[in-house]
């Protein structure tokens, strides 16, 4: 009869470890999968995290152009711009983005597009008869070239052709900071994904064309966005 129940009592211990093995392993696999499911999220997987890699690109380049070529005033930017970049990070963390992934504005990867098929060639179509040549019309005078990239445009001129807008992460009234630009020069930025513009003075440094701060940025930015691709830039004063 001892022998009997000291083998039961064996028994139960065996199928008891067996038990705590799978509920471990099962344990472990949901952890992987959770873990799994929780990986951030890069720039060039989702506009939000590229808007937000954007802007922490930009403000880091200031505070590197600052420590590089110092004035009365660097140490002040920098400690502002130092509590910039923090609040981008949280920004990031919040938004389920890779915390502290960065980049410029005009080096941003740009989310993959699905890749299209090339159009079928199609033949060339008939040559028309040449009619007589005309007499040349004489030339009129040449117009004065616009400046694409800003500094120099007149009053009214588009500038910054090409460049994307992002916020600097600074608070207070609308306004913005420019790298092309004094303080004091207005400009307007038109969002032209929903045609909504604001008009902004220049206030600050920064380390690209035009860097809008958060209450300018509401005023233009679409909804869950920290990044306009498609933006209209023109000096006005």
């Amino acid at each position: 009869m001892s022998r009997r129940r000291t083998l039961g009592t064996k028994k139960k211990l065996a199928l008891l470890v067996s038990a705590a093995t799978v509920a471990g392993g099962g344990a472990f696999v949901m952890a992987s999968t959770s873990n799994a499911a929780q990986t951030p999220k890069s720039a060039s997987e989702s506009t939000v995290c590229l808007g937000l890699a954007t802007a922490l690109g930009n403000n880091q380049k200031f505070i590197a152009d600052q420590r590089a070529n110092p004035d009365a005033q660097s140490e002040a930017r920098i400690a502002n711009r130092e509590a910039v970049v923090a609040e981008i990070e949280r920004k990031q963390e919040a938004s389920g983005c890779a915390v502290g992934e960065s980049a410029q504005d005009s080096q941003a990867a740009q989310p993959s597009q699905p890749a299209q098929s090339a159009p079928p060639a199609q033949s060339a179509p008939p040559q028309q008869p040449q009619e007589p040549q005309q007499p040349a019309e004489s030339a009129e005078p040449s117009q004065p070239a616009q400046n694409p990239g800003g500094g120099a445009a007149g009053s009214g001129q588009q500038v910054c052709n090409g460049s994307t807008v992002t916020l600097s992460g600074e608070g207070g009234a609308p306004a913005a900071s420019s790298n092309q630009f004094p303080a004091g020069t207005k400009l307007k930025v038109t969002n032209l994904d929903n045609d909504k513009s604001t008009t902004v003075e220049v206030t600050s440094v920064s380390g690209s064309c035009v860097l809008l701060n958060n209450a300018a940025f509401e005023q233009v930015r679409e909804p869950g966005k920290f990044l306009i691709r498609r933006a209209v830039i023109e000096k006005v004063g």
